[in-house]
């Protein structure tokens, strides 16, 4: 199995997200484990160019066309690697952390994650597992404040990903102890689901 393991978490040395991904990623076992820091190594916003770029058939792009998408098409060839995906979640502010929705914007993409057809928008990336490790000082996982997690699973259905798990450490700021053994805890029952 091939798993992707994204970070975005700005806290690189306490965080819990990447705490809840070493786990998951050690219980699920794995034979290749691609791995994408979000925060160690910070991805581009897009651009008027890479905007204009992705609409030029591959075939007519120019160089500049062509390395404005080179990251774009490195990250989705990296997603399509992948039977798994390990998403450390951390929720900001009650929604995703800008790193990680600059990601999204580079995967997302017309004709190569999804594609648009008479009855709707069509995810590409089918057949794929999605687990998000979410952590949040108080922001309750499927509250009616949580931005994040919703809206996760929605841009994975989007490009074909929903079969998605969530381990959920969304009382930190309450009762740290508990709320990181109750998130380990859920991902024991998670490898003895698969």
């Amino acid at each position: 199995m091939t798993i992707l393991r994204i970070d975005s978490s700005a806290n690189t040395e306490t965080s819990v997200t990447r705490d809840l991904t070493d786990k998951i990623v050690a219980t699920l076992g794995k034979t290749s484990v691609i791995t994408r820091d979000l925060a160690i190594s910070p991805l581009p916003q897009i651009t008027h160019t890479w905007t204009k770029a992705r609409e030029v058939p591959k075939a007519e792009r120019s160089d500049a066309q062509r390395a404005a998408l080179a990251q774009s098409d490195a990250l989705i060839e990296e997603l399509r690697a992948a039977e798994t995906l390990v998403i450390g979640l951390p929720v900001y502010n009650f929604s995703v952390p800008a790193a990680l929705k600059a990601w999204i914007d580079l995967i997302a993409r017309a004709g190569e994650t999804f594609r648009y057809t008479e009855n709707g928008p069509e995810g590409l990336l089918s057949g794929k597992r999605a687990i998000l490790a979410v952590a949040s000082g108080g922001t309750p996982v499927g509250s009616d404040i949580d931005f994040a997690t919703g809206y996760m699973r929605h841009v994975l259905g989007f490009i074909g990903i929903t079969d998605v798990s969530i381990v959920a450490a969304d009382k930190l700021a309450f009762n740290p102890e508990e709320t990181i053994a109750d998130a380990h805890q859920q991902i024991k029952e998670l490898a003895l689901a698969a």
